[in-house]
């Protein structure tokens, strides 16, 4: 007989991740809703203000590898330990000399980058410990600290204008020394830890078709969703002259949606499958990614469908990681590194286009139209290999649905 959803795990471990993964990701896009205010001090163009809010994405792409690795050789408990160490004593080193260039700007976007790396930790901590007919929802409890976002939004442009945006990282390690403490005392590795590899061993994993599509999948679910997070200040900003903190709120709403519904994604992929689930999202993201470009003409509407877009790829998220483990179980601590760099590397494209196409045209349409061309790309490789992934992935899954 099934256990309860509650009763299959380890709850304390699946909330240290949630609140890990939540303060992290604060920090990690945090310079985006700072970006008009940076950008108005350090006089940067467009492009370096794309590129500044893209780095910590990048950074946190290649990240997710290293966790990855070390995951699966050292646990994840010890992992988050170490990342967490490092990204408080890197805001700390930022706060105390205060950063007054781009290059500055760049080089704390690469310590964010280890905050943006938790994806590859906290995730395989808590999944580790359920059943396959609960991986949605235990990976889509655990992945809503894509929550830390909204915090970020709501709190980092008014904490600027109180105290100066250098003050926000020394502020941003309050948070993140009390959820340290509790991860210390409420994470625990599962026993079923699969066993250390050899480092050569990983790059079979690369040699697996569905990595491949796997990593696809991700690259435009949660590029999209963290590409958006980190550019929808500025685009705000620029589009409609709003405030840094009126952006703030506007970014807040959009990115709470999408975090909001990715447990409802992993829950939806449970329940009806993950393939079919993420044809949806992928329909409707194109359609209004489309829409988007074309330049809404008011902020009401314009807000109105970031947050339909941005809740599709929250969807999408949660769906991507009922997956993902009902495939590569063994190797998920690896797969969880290669499948969130490309989620890193799609956020880190978006972010970095909108920027580029800013700068050249003076408009960022032509980003958002090539991202709705990637989303249709990613429907067509789906529609390709759900028939074969239904027929092939054994008889051990037969109370979860792909």
């Amino acid at each position: 007989m099934t256990k309860s959803f509650w009763k299959a795990g380890h709850n304390p471990t699946l909330l240290a991740a949630f609140l890990y993964f939540d303060v992290s990701f604060m920090v990690w896009v945090m310079l985006g809703p700072l970006a008009p205010i940076i950008a108005a001090e350090l006089e940067l163009d467009p492009a370096q203000k794309g590129l500044m809010v893209a780095v910590p994405t990048l950074a946190g792409a290649v990240l997710r590898i290293v966790n990855g690795l070390l995951g699966d050789r050292i646990g994840p408990k010890l992992t988050g330990t170490l990342n967490q160490i490092i990204v408080v004593a890197g805001l700390l080193v930022g706060w105390w000399f205060g950063i007054d260039s781009f290059a500055g700007t760049i080089a704390i976007g690469v310590i964010l980058g280890f905050a943006g790396a938790s994806f590859a930790v906290a995730l395989p901590l808590a999944s580790r410990w359920y059943p396959p007919e609960h991986q949605g929802k235990a990976m889509g409890l655990a992945g809503m600290g894509n929550s830390g976002t909204v915090l970020a939004a709501l709190f980092a442009p008014l904490l600027a204008k109180m105290f100066g945006w250098n003050a926000v990282m020394g502020l941003a390690v309050i948070p993140l020394a009390v959820v340290f403490v509790l991860y210390l005392a409420m994470a625990k590795d599962s026993p079923s830890q699969p066993a250390p590899k050899p480092l050569a061993a990983y790059a079979e994993v690369l040699k697996e078709e569905d990595a491949w599509w796997f990593m696809l999948f991700y690259g435009v679910t949660f590029g999209g969703f963290v590409g958006l997070s980190n550019s929808l200040s500025i685009w705000f900003t620029d589009s409609f002259a709003l405030s840094p903190v009126n952006a703030g709120y506007c970014t807040a709403a959009c990115v709470f949606m999408g975090s909001l519904v990715r447990p409802i994604g992993g829950a939806l992929a449970d329940r009806f499958g993950g393939t079919r689930t993420l044809t949806i999202v992928y329909i409707v993201a194109a359609l209004v990614l489309a829409t988007i470009a074309t330049g809404p003409a008011t902020l009401p509407i314009a807000l109105a469908l970031f947050v339909v877009v941005m809740s599709t790829l929250g969807i999408g998220n949660g769906a991507v990681f009922q997956l993902v483990p009902q495939r590569f179980r063994s190797e998920l601590g690896v797969m969880t590194g290669l499948v969130g760099f490309a989620g890193g590397v799609g956020g880190f494209y978006l972010a970095s286009s909108l920027g580029l196409a800013q700068k050249y045209t003076g408009s960022s349409s032509a980003g958002f139209l090539i991202f709705a061309g990637l989303a249709l790309v990613a429907l067509v490789g789906l529609v390709f290999v759900k028939g074969r992934w239904r027929a092939t992935w054994g008889a051990e899954l037969e109370n979860a649905r792909i």
